[in-house]
Parts: C-alpha cells; structure tokens; sequence
C-alpha cells in the first residue's frame, strides 16, 4: 500500500489477503476470481485495490469498507497488468488477449481499447507525469502512447462548430498498420485521446517479462526471459524544454553559417533523446521481477529477484559520465537453484542428503541447516555409503560419483552406464549395491578398500561384479530384504523377478498400461508394491506375482514411493503436488500430506519411520514429522468429503441478481463454503427469533389467562450466550462474518427470510448498533429484492419506518464524523501554529548563539594583534 503499513497479497486460488506489516497477521480476505491472481495495483490513496486474474475478470475492492466494489468483465483471456490514474478516476488493463482497456470507474464500462498489438500485451507503465503510456508485448518494441485528457467542461463562448470538434476529435487507435482512425462523434473520446507516438526498441528478443518504473516516474526498467534488464531515464519537461533550446540554438547557428532562414517551431525532440538508455545490468541467472527507488542524490538502487531463488541488489550512479551497475549484496539461502531429483536418509535419521543439477547437499534434520554442499553432475539417484561417511550419486551421464562427507569432495568418478542411471539399489548385507540404467543393464557393484598413491591410508571405492543385460530401458531396481530377489522395473510397463544368485528369472508383473516410475518391497518381503505413470499404485503378492490390488492414488504419474519401515504402510508422491499414505493389507487411504505447489519428484522415509522429507518442483524441500496423535479414517474421510463439497461449490453457477444483465459489470464476489455457511447462520438466527416470538404470544396468553405472571422459560442457546434478548441473537450469530462476504451471503438467502431480517433491521437501526453495516446489508438486499419487497403490502409500514429510523440515526452518524473532523483540523492548526513559534524561537536562539561566538573571536584576534 502507498503508506507502506499494509501488503496486499495474490493467491493461485484466486483469493487476495491483506497483511498488517506491524502485526504480520491477515485481516482481510478477498475471495472474487476462479482463477490465479495476475495482477494487483493499490490507487494513490490506498484506499482501493484492484485485481486482475486468469480468468478475465478485473475486480475492484474497497479495503476500508473490507468489501467488493464491482466486477469488470471485457478481456479475453488472462489480465497481465493493472494501474489506476491519479487524476482521474480511471483504470488501464492489459491481457494476453493483446488489448489495453481503458476504464471509467464513475460509469463502469470500458470506453477505450487500444488495438495496435500484434501479440500478448505483457506489461505497462505510465510515465512524463501519466501523460505517456508505455506498453510492452511479445516482441523487442515498447510502444510509446501520448494520453491527452479532454475536459467535459465547454467554453460558452466558442462557437458550435468549433466545439463539438474539440470536445470529441475522433478515436485514435494505432492498428498493425500504425494507421490512426478517426470518428468525428465518438462519445468515448470525451474522456482521454491516445495515439501512438513512436516505439523503443529493446535489445532483449523475447517477451516482455516486467515493465516497471520507479515512484518518481524518471527511470523506467524492463527485462525478458533472459539476465538482463535493460535502464532508461526518463526526461521530465523542464529536461526536455531545456534540450529543445540547445536544439534550436544549434539550428539558428547553422542557419546562419549557410545563410539560410532561421527555422520557426520546427526543431523537434526524437522519442529516443526523450527517453534514453542508461545501461544494462547483467544478472547472475534469469530474472524473474526487480523493483527500484531513486535516491534524492541520484543513486538508483535496484533489487531483482533471479529464477534460482537468489535476491541481487545493485547500485547505480546516474550522476557518472558512464554509468556502471555495482552489485551491492546478494541473498541467498542453503537451498538448490534447481529442482531435486533424489533424497535419501542417513542410517542415524540424523543427515539427509539431496541432490539436483548442480550439486549434493547434507542437511542436519534437526535444525534443518545445510552442513555440506559438493558440486555434481545432473543427479538422478543416491545413498549412504553404511557408516554414514560416504555418498554415491548416480548421473543423467551414466556415472556413479562417490564423495566423502568429511572433506565435502568427490573421491572417485566411474562410468557406469552408457546411458542415465536412474536406479540405484543397496543390498540389504550391504556390502554393495545395484544400479539400472538406460542402456537395458542392472550392474552389480561391492564396496572395497583402495591404497591410494598420494596417501598411506586406504580408501572406499567401488568394484563392478555383474551385469544383467535387459531387452528395455530400466527404470527401478529393488531388492528383496532377505536378498534372495531382485525386482527390475522395464520401459516395456512390466516388472520382472530375477534370483540375486543365478541372476534366472523368477516372474514377471504386467498389468500398467504405461511404464512403472517406483517400486518398493515390504520388509517382510511378501509384498511389493509398483507405481506407474498410468496414475495406479498395484499391490502384488511376492510369492506367486498375483495382484491384490489395484488403487487410483493420484491425479497424475505417481513419482515414488517407499514402504514405512517394519510395516505393510507406504507412502506414494505424485505429479499432482500431493503426498498419500497407504495401508497395503486393508487397500486403504489413510491420509494426504498437502503442501507442495507442483509436482512431487520425489521423497525418502528415515528409517525409524519417524520422518517423511519429500521434493518438489516448487523449489522446495518439505520435512513432515509423525505426531503421537491417533488418526481416525472417519474423520480424516469426513475432511476429505468436506473439501470435495468446497470444491464444488466453487464450480457451480453464481447466484443471477433480478433485474442485472451479465454485462460489462457484475458483482465483485463469489459463492463460497463461507459464504453458505455465514447466510445459514442468518437462517438460524431467524428460525430462532420466530420460535421465541411465537412462544411468548403463548405465554402471554397463558398469563391472561391464569390471571397473573408465570415465569417465561429462557432458551438454552439464549443463556448459552449470556441471557441475551431474543433480537440481539442475530446480530451475534449471523453479523460475526467477514464484511468482504457480506453481500455473497445475503444473495444465496432466500426471500422467505428477508421480511423477518426487515423488522429486526428496524430494531437495530433504532437502537444505534452498527449503523454503517446494517445500512449496508438493508441497501443490497432492496436492490437484489426490490420487486417483491415492493408488491409485498405487508411491508409498506416496515419500509417507512426504515425509512424514517435510517435517515435519522445516519445524520446522527455523519453529524458526529463532522464534529469530530473539524476537531482534529482544529488540533492540527494549533498543533502546526505552536511548530512555527517553537521553530523561529529555535532560529533565534541559533543566531544570538553565533554572534557571541563571532565577538569573542574578533576580541582573541585583537588580543593577539
């Protein structure tokens, strides 16, 4: 926000949270889209925020009133950039559909759209005081826009002619062609007139990834898919007024010199010495965004963060004859610059080791530091070495590297596969291992002591013993714990049993219609249990290969999975971002671990079965604990059936509101589970508030009756609350929502229920309680209900006395704003009043001070005189 007190944050759901920077905590939410969030901008005042999204829409939210505004429908497809105006109460969007819209906030409707594209318009900025549009697309052009405004007010003198002419002179839209088109009598122009000016030309050849200038509007930066990000500055009008002269002085020069005539008004600044370049700031990697402040000294400090996860600041002297981007600081944290693609456990469950394109690291999983970090080759598979001391990692080249964790460096380098390993396989003596490759070989390999030449000590290496040679690519290989069998998983989908000793084969598992990613055998070794790409996990029995069962365990390929130890529970990731634990002899789903963004590659289990770390392509590394707290499958299914309502809630139909078409504009929320929930409340509270007020006309009746005062049973949910009265319950139960969800909540409620809320509205409103509020809910459902609350003559009389009751308690209420505004003006005149004194006494003060000391030199200097 432009105070800088509060941070709005987008969401992939669609949802907008506001965080407190004094607190950290979030207060309000904003639910609107179906789809991500795009594009957020605050206006000036902070007091508006508006929202663009993937699916299309543009919403505009009131932060102070925690509500939504209106919905603004128009682009095609996803909106890439949003700004408000600061002048006017307008609004320009961009979208991949290669439009630029400009808004009337005042009207809502689109009254301008700018054509000239010829793709995806990526970003925009507004610069030259927002008398200039910049937009940036697919290609290396900015285009350049001059943006007059037109007032609506006429001048009463000019004549007729003259003035339908200036106050709409024609559409002007620059086309592919860069052709201007003109209609005389197009309302849209009384606002604003854009027209192209001309067009910069980046170095980068790409798409433009952000375009961005700083609070100042005098620098102005961009970059592409690539590392460089590309510095103008901006000329302000004094700057270019300045440069004109010089120019023209010039021009008269030379005229005179070839006795020509002096030029009049001809000179002309070129876009390009109007906007100049700077320089380029290389970065260590991808941009991915950047932001920049300019220093009143003229230092422009810019901060990019990188596509690897690493945030560079640099500086830049704009006062220096060349100016040279200086990197100030860097920030980084243990973390790869690439995505994992394997993780194993210590013996200890005390270090995990990971591993991606460019290195291996160990991490304490205690305190979740990285302790070790060796450069590697692609990694595709790794272990332990027994005794914790050593890794082998096995490469996308088809080499094992084996590295010491002592010294963190590599010890040795085989070439072990003509093709990537993508398994590797310790044998349960351990006393070596197995590897699969995809050169259709699973090798055998022994762990032995070596004399080194440039040491006197001994030390590890690996032996080559065996080699299985396969028809199809390797994919797994496990073996079974008692090490009498080896399981290796083919690209042909199916998975072959061979002895360990005679290397024979034993079975074969088919029935993946595509190829099997993981596997893992039980520790008991009765059971082994395949995960394939088809999105199936099959549970097969070891001793005769018969299949036990099938389960659809993910929403995409199921990457891995691994057995808990000394049991038949196993975990399963898959491509679909989620984590599922798995019961081998009852076929059950016991629960899902949900965290990661994108695709799980993979995840290991330490071996007391404690913890669970697992990888994703979100850039992150997840460690998930087991807790001493039972789980119940009926409650954990509870949840899930829960979910899967939300879920389809937010799919269904919005709510249509009588008498609104599905134009330009809408409302600015949607149908949540919350938003159910909250006008169920509303239900409750009224359901409740009828029963009470039938049973007291039966107690009242009971009385006179009996001739004298019976006592009047309380409601327990009545006491429950404090004793409150039967009208005050719907203020606590159903107004206790979130206010951004208030006009959601009241449209999913029927109609039946809305006379009652009337009354009850009457009752509050008189009392004083939550005018603004009250006000608001009553406003929205007269509109959305207008028709039948009008025919109803049974709310004649509640409507005038809502009338009457709103119409005083918000004089009430805006009397006593007045007053205490004009209060706080009185205190900040008196306030600034007593400043100025205390100011000039402070100057005062400073020059008699400085007089005293002037005299009392010029007597020293007479003394020595």
């Amino acid at each position: 926000s432009p105070d800088g007190l509060h941070l709005a944050v987008g969401y992939e759901d669609g949802s907008i949270r506001v965080f407190s920077l004094l607190s950290g905590e979030s207060n309000i939410t904003f639910n609107g889209h179906k789809a991500a969030v795009t594009a957020l901008q605050y206006d000036h005042l902070g007091g508006r925020l508006v929202s663009g999204s993937k699916d299309t829409d543009v919403i505009v939210w009131d932060v102070i009133n925690e509500s939504g505004l209106y919905r603004l429908r128009g682009h095609k497809d996803a909106v890439t950039q949003v700004i408000f105006l600061k002048e006017k109460n307008l609004l320009v969007t961009s979208g991949k559909d290669t439009l630029v819209k400009w808004w009337d906030l005042d009207t809502q409707h689109c009254f301008k759209t700018l054509v000239g594209h010829r793709t995806e318009v990526w970003g925009m900025a507004l610069i030259s005081e927002e008398k200039r549009l910049i937009t940036g697309s697919g290609d290396s052009e900015l285009r350049v826009w001059d943006i007059a405004y037109i007032q609506e007010v006429k001048d009463p003198d000019e004549p007729e002619s003259k003035k339908s002419k200036g106050s709409s002179p024609g559409l002007e839209e620059n086309t592919e062609e860069n052709e201007s088109l003109e209609l005389d009598e197009c309302p849209e122009e009384r606002l604003v007139k854009c027209s192209k000016v001309g067009s910069i030309m980046r170095e980068g050849r790409d798409r433009i990834v952000t375009l961005a200038t700083d609070r100042t509007g005098k620098i102005l930066a961009c970059h592409g898919t690539d590392v460089v990000l590309e510095v103008f500055s901006v000329l302000s009008e004094e700057e270019v007024q300045k440069k004109l002269e010089k120019k023209m002085k010039k021009a008269k020069k030379k005229a005179k010199q070839n006795s020509e005539e002096e030029p009049e008004g001809s000179v002309e600044l070129s876009l390009q010495e109007e906007i100049q370049r700077v320089t380029n700031i290389r970065a260590s990697s991808k941009i991915k965004s950047f932001d920049l402040i300019l220093s009143p000294k003229g230092e422009l400090k810019i901060v990019l963060l990188l596509q690897n996860n690493i945030i560079e600041s640099y500086n830049l002297n704009l006062l220096a004859q060349v100016p040279q981007a200086v990197r100030a600081s860097k920030i980084t944290i243990g973390g790869h610059r690439s995505d994992v693609r394997t993780l194993a456990f210590s013996s200890d469950n005390i270090a995990i080791l990971s591993a991606a394109a460019e290195s291996v690291k160990i991490w304490n999983r205690s305190t979740l530091q990285c302790i070790r970090t060796m450069d590697c080759e692609y990694a595709l598979c790794s272990l332990f070495v027994p005794g914790d001391r050593q890794v082998v990692v096995g490469t996308k080249t088809g080499k094992l590297q084996l590295y010491d964790l002592a010294s963190g460096s590599l010890m040795e380098t085989v070439n072990a596969h003509d093709g990537a390993v993508w398994s590797i396989a310790l044998s349960p003596d351990q006393r070596g291992f197995v590897t699969g490759g995809a050169d259709k070989c699973v090798k055998f390999w022994e762990f032995e002591l070596v004399k080194d030449e440039s040491s006197i000590q001994k030390r590890l290496s690996v032996k080559h013993v065996r080699v299985l040679q396969l028809d199809e690519d390797v994919l797994c290989v496990r073996y079974s714990p008692n090490q009498k069998l080896l399981a290796v998983s083919l690209l042909d989908c199916t998975v072959k049993v061979f002895y360990v000793d005679t290397l024979k084969f034993f079975l074969s598992l088919y029935g993946h219609k595509l190829p099997v990613l993981c596997m893992d055998i039980s520790c008991d070794g009765t059971l082994i249990v395949t995960g394939s790409a088809d999105r199936n996990v099959k549970i097969w029995g070891l001793d005769f290969g018969d299949c036990h069962r099938s389960l659809f365990a993910h929403d995409d390929s199921v990457m891995y999975l691994q057995f808990v130890a000394k049991s038949h529970l196993f975990f399963t990731a898959g491509k679909d971002g989620k984590i599922k634990q798995w019961d081998a002899d009852k076929f059950e789903h016991i629960q899902t671990l949900e965290g990661h963004h994108q695709e799980v590659w993979c995840l290991a289990l330490s071996p007391n079965g404690d913890y669970v770390v697992s990888a994703s392509h979100d850039k992150s590394l997840r460690l998930w604990e087991r807790t001493r707290e039972p789980l119940v499958l009926e409650e954990e299914r509870e949840m899930q059936r829960e979910a899967e309502y939300e879920e389809s809630v937010a799919k269904e139909e919005q709510p249509v509101v009588a008498g609104e078409t599905q134009g330009e504009t809408g409302l600015a929320g949607k149908k949540t589970i919350e938003t159910i929930k909250a006008a169920e409340r509303i239900m409750e509270a009224i359901e409740l508030y009828r029963e009470e007020m039938a049973k007291l006309k039966e107690h009242e009746a009971i009385c006179k009756a009996a001739g004298k005062e019976v006592p009047f049973p309380v409601n327990p949910i009545l006491r429950a609350y404090g004793n409150i009265t039967v009208s005050d319950i719907l203020m606590l139960l159903s107004l206790c929502f979130l206010l951004s969800e208030l006009e959601e909540s009241l449209l999913v409620l029927p109609f039946s229920y809305v006379p009652d809320l009337l009354r009850l509205f009457n009752e509050y409103i008189h009392q004083g309680s939550e005018v603004e509020l009250l006000c608001r809910a009553l406003l929205f459902l007269l509109k959305i209900h207008f028709g039948q609350i009008t025919s109803n003559h049974m709310l004649v009389t509640v409507i005038e006395n809502l009338k009457k009751t709103t119409i005083s308690r918000v004089s009430e209420a805006r009397d006593v704003l007045g007053f205490n505004m004009a209060g706080l003006q009185f205190l900040k005149r008196e306030i600034e009043a007593k400043d100025e004194v205390t100011f000039f006494a402070d100057a005062t003060d400073r020059f008699e001070e400085k007089k005293k000391k002037r005299k009392k030199k010029e007597k020293m200097v007479l003394a020595v005189l």
